[in-house]
């Protein structure tokens, strides 16, 4: 089967979105797929650009309906995330390669149904990890960074070792840790033209 779909993950703050952006950049075969969620739009987000928003109701009828092939309900915060089926095909359909940013539910979702290359991505430590999303964010709260290095934490002893590759994203080393990326799309037999 020809290798389409590539799913990186990691930790919020791994930069599994920035590494993204830098092989679109790169490659422009490869896109992003849009996820669909139930949370509210941030400062600046489109929707169908940045994610397909839904209400909770909406969303669940999506499911019910086969559009939301995949979905993960985060308790914290009360918001599910899936890949919108329809997003997915049409991408594929037009002969894109897919890069899509899931949790393991979703990377176990296309490691079987589409023979992803799953890659991890993670920074060298949780204090450098802790450093970025304040850097991020300098308003975060005390609550809110301890429950995500807290998913960080349990996506390291937990989730990590499901993953074909783990990639160590250093801080002012984002160029080595594309080529790192690159060089596993080449041995995994992606098209980059």
């Amino acid at each position: 089967m020809k290798k389409q779909v590539l799913v990186i993950a990691g930790p919020t703050g791994s930069g599994e979105s920035t590494i993204t952006k830098e092989i679109i950049k790169k490659f422009p075969i490869f896109t992003r797929l849009v996820t669909a969620t139930t949370r509210d739009p941030r400062l600046n987000e489109k929707d169908k650009v940045d994610y397909y928003f839904f209400s909770e109701e909406d969303f669940k009828k999506e499911v019910t309906t086969g559009n939301i092939v995949e979905h993960t309900f985060v308790p914290g915060r009360s918001v599910y995330y899936g890949t919108y089926k329809l997003d997915l095909d049409e991408k594929l359909s037009a002969g894109y390669n897919i890069i899509v940013n899931p949790d393991v539910v979703g990377a176990r979702y296309y490691k079987e149904h589409y023979n992803a290359t799953t890659i991890f991505i993670k920074t060298e430590s949780i204090d450098v990890l802790k450093n970025r999303l304040i850097k991020r964010d300098p308003n975060i709260s005390e609550e809110e960074l301890n429950r995500r290095l807290e998913a960080a934490k349990y996506e390291l002893d937990n989730e990590e070792g499901f993953y074909d590759y783990v990639v160590i994203n250093k801080d002012e080393s984002l160029d080595n840790t594309v080529g790192e990326v690159v060089d596993i799309l080449r041995k995994e037999g992606y098209d980059l033209v």
